[in-house]
C-alpha cells in the first residue's frame, strides 16, 4: 500500500481509526491520581560543566512503579524573579541531549529539563515487572497484562511528574512553561501537555505513538512500529484478539489524550 493513500482533502478531516476505550478518561484520571500521591523527592546534583551563564545539574526523582527517573537540568545564573521553563523529550531508544545543547536555551533565560525515558538509552531506572514480551518498541510492553501495566502509561506519567517538579520551583514561572520533542519525544510532548493542561506552549515534532490500527492497515508496522508485527506474529498469529489488542493500545494513543491540551500548539510539518 502506498504511504499516502488519501487525498489532501481527506487527510485534512481524517480523525483516526484506532478504537478508543470506553473508560479512557477514567483510566487517565486514575493514573494521575496515582502519580499525584507520590512524593517525587527530587535531588539536584551539581554537574561538572563550566559555564558563565548557567548552572547544570543531574536531576533524579521518584515516579510510578517506584522507578528512579533521571533528567538533565539547567538554570540561568543570577535569576531575578521568576523565569520561563522548557521541558524536553528525546526520540525512541535515545537519551537526553548534552548540557551544551541545553545551554542555548539557558542563555535566553530559560530553565531547561530534559528527561531520560525509562527503559531506553539513558539513565532512568527500568523497574520492569510487565507481563509478556519486552522484545521491541515500548508500546507493546505490558500489552498482555492489565492496562495499568503498559510501559507507555509510565512514560507519559514521568513527563507529568517532571512538569510538576519544575513548575513547583520557586524561581520558575509556572504560567510560562513549554514542552517539545521529536518522534517519541513528540508523543511525550503531547502526553505531557495533555496530562498537565496548565502547560502553555506545546511543540511536538512528527509525534509517534498514535493510530496503531491505521499503521497496521497501511502495512507500515516496521521501524518504530515493528512491535505490532512481532506481537501478532508470536502471540496472536490468527488475529483472534485483534480488536482487543488495538483497543488496549487506545489507552496510550496520543490522539485521544490530545483533546485535554489547553496549550498553544505548534506542530511543524515534516
Amino acid at each position: 500500500m502506498p504511504t499516502v493513500d488519501m487525498s489532501l482533502e481527506r487527510l485534512r478531516v481524517y480523525q483516526g481509526v484506532n478504537p478508543r476505550p470506553a473508560d479512557f478518561d477514567e483510566y487517565w484520571d486514575r493514573a494521575l491520581a496515582e502519580m499525584n500521591a507520590i512524593d517525587p523527592a527530587p535531588v539536584f546534583t551539581p554537574a561538572d560543566v563550566p559555564s558563565a551563564i548557567a548552572e547544570c545539574y543531574h536531576l533524579t526523582f521518584r515516579s510510578t512503579k517506584g522507578a528512579r527517573i533521571y533528567a538533565r537540568f539547567v538554570k540561568p545564573k543570577n535569576i531575578c524573579g521568576k523565569v520561563p521553563a522548557l521541558l524536553m523529550f528525546h526520540g525512541l531508544s535515545g537519551s537526553c541531549d548534552s548540557f551544551c545543547k541545553m545551554l542555548n536555551y539557558a542563555s535566553q533565560g530559560y530553565v531547561v529539563a530534559f528527561l531520560d525515558s525509562r527503559g531506553q538509552g539513558g539513565l532512568s531506572e527500568d523497574v520492569g515487572g510487565v507481563s509478556g514480551t519486552t522484545y521491541t518498541t515500548p508500546f507493546v510492553r505490558g500489552l498482555d497484562g492489565d492496562p495499568d501495566g503498559l510501559l507507555c502509561r509510565d512514560l507519559f506519567l514521568d513527563t507529568a511528574m517532571l512538569a510538576r517538579i519544575v513548575m513547583g520551583l520557586d524561581y520558575v514561572d509556572e504560567t510560562r512553561v513549554g514542552a517539545t520533542g521529536g518522534s517519541q519525544g513528540g508523543a511525550l510532548t503531547v502526553a505531557c501537555a495533555a496530562l498537565v493542561p496548565s502547560i502553555k506552549l506545546c511543540a511536538p515534532i512528527y509525534p509517534y505513538l498514535s493510530d496503531y490500527r491505521r499503521v497496521w492497515d497501511m502495512d507500515l508496522d516496521k521501524g518504530a512500529y515493528e512491535g505490532l508485527r512481532y506481537y501478532f506474529r508470536h502471540f496472536d498469529p490468527r488475529h483472534e484478539r485483534e480488536q482487543e489488542i488495538f483497543e488496549k493500545l487506545g489507552y496510550i494513543d496520543i490522539q485521544f489524550l490530545a483533546p485535554r491540551i489547553r496549550a498553544k500548539v505548534l506542530m511543524p510539518p515534516v
